[in-house]
């Protein structure tokens, strides 16, 4: 999408000249469902991008319209809902929220949103949509926040005013996303560092076209069964504050005093954590078929361990085997449906495209999207 065109619309419909910000989605490679629990993750930005286009106004008003859905909202600046709505714009009153608490104060604004990132497919639109409002509110004020202290802040939107208690990852990778990189995220300090992805390589990333309804109260519940494995597993080992403070063996030696659900969640998360870690050492190393193993490792873990893929994600991995210039693959977000990311030769990734794409229509009769993209740029302006 062209920014000076979304900056004509801004202008038709507001009668005033905007700023343009942009925000990535993202898909993570390796490391799932292991970011709340204080652990890596190895996601890249995607050049799929939320816009939005802001400009001050001269009355009491916030006014908030997306191109993306019907419905424009209205607010008296001083009265903004103090809880969700159940609408989109909630992720925009929601960014504003924490960032009043912050101390900053954001005047009358117009804005207009468009987002290029799919919706619903595990891509992080949520986290785009979050990161470049805030960006855009605070140009409003002169205000100038580092880029993770804005993702903090647009992770806390999403945990306190949404209510879904998501981990740091989308709204750093958003924020601080590289071209041609991904990073290996420390999600407890934030640390960080590029982990490259070769020029002869792309990111074929596979929407099975559902959402299972369960996905937001069971993502809820695998972060609490989580959390009750620590509790248990702080017994021994009194120092422990997450699932990324167990080591393998540690794990292994209570299995017998964890009940047996936890006992699988926590196996998931333990054993992802280890993966990511190997898994960035074999991109640093150009060792695609060993990534490749440890991706397929992951879906198998997320599959039978943590239980957050479905019918149509299985079939989706499945579907690309043995097809040329595959590398691997796996499932990709919370569950339940959306996204499987599948690392792909240049070359071949147009026909694997279609060729997946076929065979998962043979399979379960639904049509799916397909995108090619490579590791994009961060959150920025874009006026």
């Amino acid at each position: 999408m062209k920014s000076a065109e979304l900056g004509g619309r801004f202008t038709d419909l507001y009668h005033a000249a905007p700023r343009i910000f942009r925000a990535p989605g993202r898909v993570n490679l390796i490391g799932e469902h292991t970011d709340y629990n204080d652990g890596f993750v190895m996601p890249c930005a995607i050049g799929f991008s939320t816009h939005v286009a802001i400009a001050p106004r001269a009355d009491e008003k916030l006014m908030i319209k997306s191109e993306n859905f019907p419905q424009a909202f209205e607010f008296d600046i001083a009265k903004l809902p103090s809880q969700r709505q159940g609408v989109w714009c909630d992720y925009v009153l929601g960014v504003m929220t924490v960032l009043r608490q912050a101390g900053i104060g954001i005047p009358p604004a117009s804005l207009l949103i468009n987002s290029e990132v799919p919706i619903g497919a595990g891509l992080s639109s949520s986290a785009a949509i979050e990161v470049s409002t805030g960006l855009a509110l605070l140009s409003l004020t002169g205000t100038k926040m580092p880029l993770p202290e804005l993702a903090k802040l647009c992770q806390r939107a999403e945990n306190e005013f949404m209510g879904a208690r998501c981990g740091i990852m989308d709204q750093f990778i958003s924020c601080l996303g590289k071209t041609d990189h991904a990073l290996l995220l420390d999600c407890r300090s934030l640390d960080f560092r590029l982990v490259p992805l070769p020029d002869h390589i792309r990111l074929v990333i596979c929407n099975t076209m559902v959402k299972h309804e369960l996905s937001g109260g069971e993502y809820n519940r695998r972060r609490a069964e989580c959390e009750e494995g620590v509790r248990i597993l702080s017994q021994w080992y009194p120092g422990v504050r997450a699932l990324r403070d167990i080591l393998p063996q540690q794990l292994e030696a209570h299995s017998q005093d964890l009940p047996s659900v936890i006992y699988m969640r926590c196996a998931h998360v333990v054993h992802e954590n280890q993966r990511t870690l190997k898994g960035a050492e074999c991109l640093n190393a150009g060792d695609l078929r060993g990534f490749g193993k440890l991706m397929a490792e992951s879906h198998r873990s997320l599959r039978d361990l943590y239980e957050v893929s479905c019918r149509e994600l299985d079939i989706m991995v499945e579907s690309a085997d043995g097809l040329p210039g595959y590398w691997g693959g796996r499932m990709t977000g919370g569950g339940f449906g959306g996204c499987t990311v599948n690392l792909v030769e240049a070359a071949a990734a147009q026909d694997f495209a279609a060729a997946i794409s076929q065979r998962y229509l043979q399979a379960t009769g639904i049509k799916p999207d397909a995108y090619i993209c490579s590791a994009a740029d961060g959150a920025g302006s874009d006026s």
